[in-house]
């Protein structure tokens, strides 16, 4: 006697075909499927990706900036984001912990490279260390970081209790921070973010 095989069996069958396939082979006890993993992409390799990507268009906006910077080698990061080692004084060494939260992340070569670029591009907008160029007003300061690029937020330009202007800039895509004084004399300076997060210098401890 021929055995049919209504539809609805027809799909449960193909299903369950499906499902032995992807899921991997079946063990000789017969207790079931064992999944075959998958390759799963590396957390890492999509940090890379993203940072990589993120960098490509840093130097498509910045291209003055990558030029200088190409062929810089990525890893072995420069700075220290802790101290090489604290005090043996116990008050020297409460000191220390209570502040490492000025510490700064290290900085690639690359990212170094791309910082100290951008320092120096803002440094000559002003008019260079003696600030020929430099804007009186906050107003006009954010106005000329602005121009050239930059993405300024509420906070990154601000005046002092003596009025001198000051700005703090996170370059957009690569990461560095870039915190300059406007005098005379400018000063601008590039560094890594700080450990408690962003590129503004926290205010305080624990």
């Amino acid at each position: 006697m021929t055995s049919r095989t209504t539809p609805a069996r027809a799909v449960l069958l193909a299903a369950g075909l499906f499902a032995m396939a992807a899921c991997g082979t079946t063990t000789a006890s017969g207790s079931g499927a064992v999944a075959d993993p998958s390759p799963v992409p590396s957390l890492t390799q999509d940090h890379a990706a993203q940072a990589a990507a993120a960098v490509a268009r840093h130097d498509k906006r910045f291209p003055e900036v990558a030029a200088g910077c190409q062929g810089r080698e990525s890893a072995a990061p420069t700075g220290s984001a802790a101290p090489d080692g604290l005090p043996t004084d116990p008050a020297a060494r409460k000191y220390a912990e209570n502040h490492a939260y000025r510490n700064e992340a290290g900085l690639s070569p690359a990212a170094r490279c791309r910082g100290e670029a951008h320092a120096a591009r803002i440094t000559a907008a002003l008019g260079g260390s003696g600030g020929k160029a430099a804007p009186r007003t906050a107003q006009e300061l954010g106005g000329l970081l602005t121009g050239m690029g930059y993405e300024v937020e509420t906070g990154d330009v601000y005046a002092s209790s003596t009025g001198g202007l000051s700005f703090v800039l996170s370059i957009p895509e690569s990461g560095p921070c870039v915190t300059g004084r406007v005098g005379p004399p400018v000063s601008v300076k590039a560094h890594g973010p700080y450990l408690e997060g962003g590129c503004h210098e926290p205010r305080g401890g624990h």
